[in-house]
Order: structure tokens, then sequence, then C-alpha cells
């Protein structure tokens, strides 16, 4: 057939005509499909749960009823689950420390992002291309992998490479993961090494659109680098390292893996981050109403958080435009 004849035929089709009248919905259709279907419906599940005593025992034995279907012999107890958490003392424990863990892991991120960013826009720095794809490498790698390894960094056995390089300076080795705040540091150093490349990117963007005529008048003005950095470098690139610091400290408080893999949170759970305190309390201690709870208030900090942060942050400032 010729090309000429598909083109004919081509154009004397004609589209149904409820589907030229709700072409709208037809494009939003698949979008919402699985959005149900591992969004909302996954959701709606959850605060159900969150709503009843429902454990191993009972989640897995048949009940009569829509009831008894989905929750199994599990009851409604309404909010009791939510009134433990204010009198449980791990709960509390947990949210400090994950706070603690996004305000200080974010700061060193940005610090590191934005040092590595200025050096590879540096006009003395030779083969930049080269060196962003290198700096940048680590966020292709699975985060699984990436942790396994910085956990064989940090570990207390003779291979450790953190034991390894204090010993090349005459100290002790360190057992990492017994000692709370040793654990904690180790969670900072491997959330850094796994944000830094997004943080890199996002900086290196905005340094280069940074304009070279306030550099350069500010240096006739005799501005050194650190006062040129200080007065026209962070006002230009502001606003984007404040979108990529919400963007990771969001990431930050939804981090499940580093405790998981370096030591379940410990010692004695005193490192126990808010997502792994609810997996705990869920799969481990099979209470599975309590750690539906836990990750409710913890999607409901998170996003709290990211509404107050873009909008204090006015990030969202002439959206409307």
């Amino acid at each position: 057939m010729a090309t000429s004849d598909v083109v004919k035929r081509v154009r004397k089709y004609e589209a149904p005509r409820w589907l030229t009248e709700n072409l709208s919905l037809a494009l939003v259709l698949p979008g919402l499909f699985f959005f149900l279907s591992f969004v909302a419906i996954p959701l709606a599940y959850l605060i159900g749960l969150s709503l009843t005593n429902a454990t191993l025992g009972t989640m897995f034995q048949d009940a009569p009823g829509l009831w008894g279907t989905v929750f199994g012999e599990a009851e409604f107890v309404g909010v009791d689950n939510y009134a433990s958490l204010l009198t449980d003392g791990q709960f509390y424990r947990s949210f400090g420390v994950t706070w603690l863990f996004v305000a200080t892991s974010v700061v060193g991120k940005v610090v590191l992002g934005v040092g590595i960013a200025v050096v590879l826009t540096h006009h003395w720095v030779r083969g930049k291309r080269l060196m962003r794809a290198l700096v940048i490498l680590p966020m292709g790698l699975p985060a699984i992998f990436t942790i396994t390894v910085w956990r064989g960094v940090f570990s207390s056995a003779r291979f450790g490479l953190a034991n390894q390089f204090l010993g090349a300076f005459g100290f002790e080795s360190i057992a990492w993961f017994s000692r709370r705040w040793l654990a904690f540091v180790s969670y900072n150093v491997t959330e850094m090494w796994l944000a830094y490349p997004f943080m890199v990117i996002i900086t290196v963007s905005a340094l280069q659109n940074v304009s070279g005529e306030l550099h350069e008048a500010a240096k006739v003005d005799g501005a050194g680098f650190i006062n040129r950095f200080r007065h026209v470098t962070m006002p230009s690139i502001k606003r984007p390292v404040m979108f990529a610091s919400i963007l990771t400290a969001a990431a930050s408080f939804q981090q499940f893996l580093i405790p998981f893999v370096f030591n379940r949170g410990g010692p004695a759970r005193a490192n126990e981050l808010i997502l792994l305190y609810g997996y705990r309390e869920a799969f481990e201690f099979r209470a599975f109403g309590e750690g539906s709870a836990i990750m409710l208030t913890a999607i409901t900090i998170i996003g709290l958080f990211m509404i107050v942060a873009a909008t204090k942050g006015e990030l969202a400032e002439g959206a409307h435009e």
C-alpha cells in the first residue's frame, strides 16, 4: 500500500464522538488508575489498619463480612493506637533522634555538596566534565549496595577501613555500631554520601547562572574570595540550594535502610529512626495496628514539613504568574 493511501485513510478517520467529547478525561484516567492502585488504595488501607488492634494472629484469621475479609478478626479501636504513642517513650526517642538526624545530615549534605560544586565550577579546575561525571557516579548505584559498602567501612573487624585509618595514626580500633553517637555519626556520613550528588547537580546548575560581571565588580572593589562567595555567590544560589535542602531533608526523614542495615537502630534502639520504629512494631513485634499508626504519623509530619518549608522558603513564589 502506497504511503499516500495510508495518509488519506488517516485523514478520513474520525474518532468516536464520546472520545472527542471526553478527551481530557480519557487522558487523565490512566494516571488516575495508577495513582489509585499504588497510592490512594494502600494509603486508605493503612488508615483503616491503624484504627484496629490488628496483629499477626488476627489479620490472617477468617471472619465473616467485608470487614473480616479485609482485616480478619481485628477489632476497631478508634484512635487508641495514636493515643498509646503519646505515652510511649520509644516513640519520643525515635521522633527526637529522627529530627536530629535530619538536621545534622542536611547541614552536612549542603556543606559537602556546595563545596564540591564550587570546586567543580572554578576556573582553575581542568577536566570539569569528567570530574562532574565521576562526582555524580554514586547516584547511579543501588542504595542497598552503597549502604552495605559503608557498613564494611565502619566495621569493627580488622578490615574496617575507618579503623584502619585510625590505626595508621596510632589510635585504637572503635566498635562504631556499639556506641550510640558513633553509630549516629556513621549514619550521617553514609547519608551525606548518598545525597551529595543531588546537591552537587543543583548547585552546579545554579553557579553557572551567577553573573560574572558581579564577580568582576566585586574584584575591582577589592573583595576577596570569601567576601565574593558570601555577598555575590550565596545570594544568587540561595533559592536552588534551599529547594534542594528541603527535598533532601524529606529524604533524610524517610531514611530506613541505613539504620536497618548497620545495626537495626541500635545500640538498644537508641538510634531507631521513626520509619524503622514503625517497621519493627509491625513486622518484628507483630503489632500491625500500632505500626500503621506510626507510619501515618510519619507521613503527616513529612507532609506538614514540606508545606511549611515550601511556604516559608517562598519556593512557590511566582508559580501563579
